[in-house]
């Protein structure tokens, strides 16, 4: 069995995040960066499901040189090897998606079929939700999204996605596409040994051609942020009654 999981590397989330004066981009500059947890997910079950059935995991970024950083601890963590399609500027997700087939295109022209591709459901910074769909188009694979469990048996995949209501199952043919989603799995931490061994695993770099965009972005925007404000009750004992008044009012206290 042979797996590819397709990561991207992205601000990490939970700061402030601001945005460039032209409104085209974040503000990375204080930032530092990880893969979205969907993929870290999507990593994790690559890396059991070859523990299981034997074969090769890969790893696959689009991005800038720095990505091999998220590579490199993909890679510690038990992935096989990785391929960076380097690019100077941002590709969007019709563009991305040529990008990732063309690659896979020569890995097949090479012997490697990819038995199963994860992706992310989507990316913590534009959340398209787009690439996977797009290359399982045009390899002409099945696709399952958000998926959050998964099983490999007889040539089949099993995919669950949780529901209002439950859970619903997907059986399908491989080779095929999947996005994964936060909840799969628990992703281990990388260790010393595997980090080291990660330096010495191969990464394959080369600069995929861009292409005209179909869709042209205007602007980003912050969504509103929650309104907050505080009260100040008092100062010292002063203050215990309003206090006792707020949790009263709460329905704390009788």
């Amino acid at each position: 069995m042979n797996i590819l999981v397709c990561a991207k590397r992205v601000p990490m989330t939970g700061g402030t995040i601001v945005l460039t004066e032209d409104e085209q981009s974040i503000q990375t500059r204080h930032l530092g960066f990880t893969i979205s947890p969907h993929e870290e997910c999507g990593v994790e079950e690559a890396v059991r499901l070859i523990e299981a059935n034997g074969g090769e995991s890969v790893v696959l970024a689009l991005g800038p040189s720095e990505a091999e950083e998220q590579l490199r601890d993909a890679m510690a963590l038990g992935i096989d090897r990785a391929i960076l399609l380097e690019t100077a500027g941002e590709f969007d997700g019709q563009a991305t998606a040529a990008a990732i087939v063309a690659a896979i295109e020569a890995e097949r022209a090479s012997g490697v079929e990819f038995d199963l591709i994860f992706f992310g459901n989507e990316s913590a910074d534009s959340g398209n939700y787009q690439v996977g769909i797009r290359v399982a188009h045009a390899l002409g694979r099945p696709c399952v999204t958000g998926v959050k469990g998964i099983t490999v048996q007889d040539g089949r995949a099993r995919c669950e996605q949780e529901t209002a209501s439950g859970r619903d199952v997907y059986d399908v043919p491989l080779p095929a596409v999947v996005t994964v989603k936060e909840g799969l799995n628990l992703p281990r931490y990388p260790s010393v040994p595997g980090r080291l061994r990660a330096k010495r695993k191969p990464l394959a770099t080369s600069t995929p051609a861009n292409r005209a965009a179909g869709v042209e972005k205007l602007r980003l925007r912050l969504p509103p942020g929650q309104g907050k404000q505080a009260e100040i009750l008092g100062h010292g004992p002063e203050a215990a009654p309003a206090v006792v008044e707020v949790l009263r009012r709460a329905g704390l206290v009788a």
